[in-house]
């Protein structure tokens, strides 16, 4: 058996798979402690921990921890002269019309911030020897005098030569042994002083608190029979054994989203279809990606709350528009709908936990599109009156009818989502209407099709029990590993024979990662160079096809950089300009085997029933379906609402339904 886990906003969700049977289960998460949602998942499952093989797991617990800045007490080290590395960052300003801005803050007090005597040129030749002297005599008692939980060391030019970071790193840890030390070259061996700061700060910021989450979940799962894998998510895609995530917690910032683009596009392949934009609409938020040819999109950075972090994520765009989004009216008299969100706790007004503020899900009573007797396959009750009294306020403010508010609403959160799908689509060049649209998440598939027909896209791809697609995607995953050197080189045919060589030291690192981490087996290899025109100040990912690894010279790889600048910016790239290889960045993946399949649960069936949709101005008469009742092959032509265990369907009028053998429910739009 395998299982999957994931901690959403408002709820944690459980999937369960093996030959023949799939287990479904979703519960109420537990903000304050998500390892009790977790492990309640486990429990309303009533599988045998016993029997399980292979337990992934997704949370929000990094994320959260840098948000709320509730990570560990932390010291940041850097060579003599940069101390003020973190407070001065770079010399841009994100909103020039805002008279009171300023620099994200980073988790860390200045006087938290030490020095040490060394110094590095760019080529990792030593100008100044580290002063283990004053180490010992100065920073080491500095550093017990604080308290701290967790040392970041961020040394000048580390990335091209770890030796001085490696010491230090060693005399703190014999000097500190309960405090964890996280080095630079360890979590971002690549250039650009802040960025490589940033990352390894917030590391060893959140490294703690995963490492206390992972011992409270890993004792739990022992005290109860489990003694299968138990493996984590991380933002790039892949899982890691829990162990190995301990050394690099700030791969699993993003592990829930990530996870949902897994599953989404694994499922998705299962009815041919490769071209998708994933579209994952949860309680909190909603996260969009853009997957070419079976393949998420990868990004080399990422930020959180404003700080950068250098570390592969999946090219992931999140809006603030969930199931739990708030509807409200701002200073000057418009309304909105989020990024503010109800949650869990306490939820929607729907929900009937002191709520009082209009979210999503209300608005959806409000319409009909929600029943309130089957939510969850009826498992939960939600109350419809308390959601029509959440809304009144609007209304009255705009001299609308109740329905007409809840409308409004509800096309304001699809106009933020189609936003951010122009983000991964438009902007980087790809037309939306050459993809499929993959809903999933609690509300995705609801507001589907009115998103496609904004985009022009013209078929949709509803997964079976799409509101745990996410927990689907931690055991439908690989095991996956990055590794990234900066090297900077002029191109020519000597640099294109050094890359080959740097390609083959890093492959070679990676297995002996994976032998390390006690998972045997054929790796899979990505290879991409960052490259730039000589004087540019960022650089375009260049990926290299496996088979001409061997054979890399000047002349091919400028006409892959040519490519890809082109396909970036849209404009032909002028190749009389010199061009330099700047980081050389390879993916080793191993794959899992065979995929499990994810199939409709099979509750009960109900016959189809008539009922009445608020769309555009007027009430529609519309068909309820349940999700079970239908047959592979089946045509259900809109106006039309398909119930399933843990997500609706809305399609309206001008869309049909069908089920295919995959039991992807595939929405078409007519011609």
């Amino acid at each position: 058996m395998r299982v999957g886990v994931e901690v959403g906003g408002t709820f944690t969700d459980l999937v369960a798979v093996e030959e023949g049977r799939v287990v479904v289960t979703k519960v109420p998460s537990t903000p304050g402690s998500p390892d009790i949602g977790a492990f309640a998942a486990l429990t309303a499952s009533g599988i045998d921990l016993a029997g399980i093989e292979d337990l992934g797991h997704g949370s929000t617990v990094a994320t959260n921890a840098v948000l709320e800045r509730k990570g560990a007490a932390v010291a940041f080290v850097a060579t003599a002269g940069f101390r003020d590395l973190l407070f001065m960052q770079r010399h841009d300003r994100r909103n020039i019309y805002d008279l009171f801005y300023a620099k994200p803050a980073p988790p860390v007090r200045r006087k938290d911030c030490f020095e040490a005597t060394e110094r590095l040129a760019a080529d990792g030749s030593v100008e100044t020897p580290l002063d283990e002297a004053r180490v010992r005599a100065e920073l080491i008692p500095a550093l017990k005098n604080g308290a701290y939980r967790a040392v970041a060391i961020c040394l000048l030019n580390a990335y091209a030569n770890p030796v001085h970071e490696k010491r230090l790193a060693t005399l703190i840890a014999e000097a500190l042994p309960d405090v964890l030390v996280t080095c630079s070259h360890q979590v971002a061996r690549e250039f650009r002083e802040f960025e490589r700061a940033s990352t390894t700060l917030l590391s060893a910021y959140v490294q703690p608190v995963i490492d206390g989450y992972l011992h409270r979940f890993e004792s739990k799962l022992a005290g109860s029979g489990f003694r299968g894998r138990f493996t984590v998510m991380q933002s790039n895609g892949g899982r890691l054994p829990a162990e190995a995530m301990r050394q690099s917690a700030i791969t699993a910032l993003y592990s829930g989203p990530a996870a949902g683009v897994v599953g989404a596009t694994r499922q998705a392949a299962r009815s041919g279809y490769k071209d998708l934009i994933t579209f994952d609409m949860g309680g909190t938020s909603t996260d969009v990606c853009l997957v070419q040819d079976g393949r998420p999109s990868l990004a080399s950075e990422s930020e959180i709350d404003g700080l950068p972090i250098r570390t592969p994520v999946l090219d992931i765009v999140s809006v603030g528009a969930g199931g739990g989004s708030i509807a409200w009216v701002d200073d000057g008299g418009m309304l909105r709908v989020g990024p503010q969100s109800a949650g869990a706790d306490p939820g929607p007004a729907c929900y009937g936990k002191g709520g009082i503020e209009p979210a999503t899900t209300d608005a959806h009573i409000v319409i009909g599109t929600i029943r309130p007797g089957a939510f969850l396959g009826g498992r939960m009750t939600l109350d419809g009156d308390a959601a029509r009294r959440a809304f009144e306020p609007i209304a009255t403010r705009f001299g609308l009818g109740i329905e007409q508010a809840a409308s409004s609403a509800l096309q304001l959160a699809d106009a933020n989502i189609v936003r951010a799908i122009q983000l991964v689509s438009t902007e980087r060049g790809r037309d939306p209407r050459d993809y499929a649209l993959v809903p999933f998440g609690g509300a995705g598939p609801l507001h589907a099709a009115r998103i496609a027909e904004e985009l022009g896209i013209s078929t949709i791809v509803v997964p079976p029990n799409a509101g745990v697609i996410s927990a689907y995607g931690l055991v439908a995953s690989d095991y996956t590993k990055f590794d990234a050197v900066t090297r900077k080189m002029k191109l020519d045919d000597a640099a294109a024979t050094e890359a080959g060589k740097t390609f083959a030291e890093m492959r070679a690192r990676l297995a002996a990662q994976f032998e390390d981490m006690k998972l045997p087996g054929t790796l899979d290899y990505t290879h991409t160079l960052e490259m730039r025109f000589v004087g540019q100040a960022f650089e375009v990912g260049v990926e290299i096809p496996p088979d001409r690894l061997g054979a890399l010279d000047a002349t091919y790889l400028s006409g892959l950089f040519a490519d890809a600048h082109h396909r970036t910016f849209m404009h032909g790239a002028a190749l009389d300009r010199a061009v330099e290889i700047v980081t050389l960045r390879v993916g080793a993946t191993l794959p899992i085997g065979a995929i499990p399949q994810l199939d409709r649960e099979k509750l009960a069936a109900r016959a189809p029933e008539q009922a009445k949709i608020f769309h555009g101005e007027t009430w529609l008469d519309c068909a309820r379906f349940t999700a079970e009742a239908l047959a592979a092959g089946q045509k259900i032509a809109g106006p039309a609402v398909i119930e399933g265990y843990t997500a609706t369907t809305w399609v309206p009028p001008g869309w049909t339904a069908e089920l295919d053998p995959a039991d992807n429910l595939i929405l078409r739009r007519s011609a």
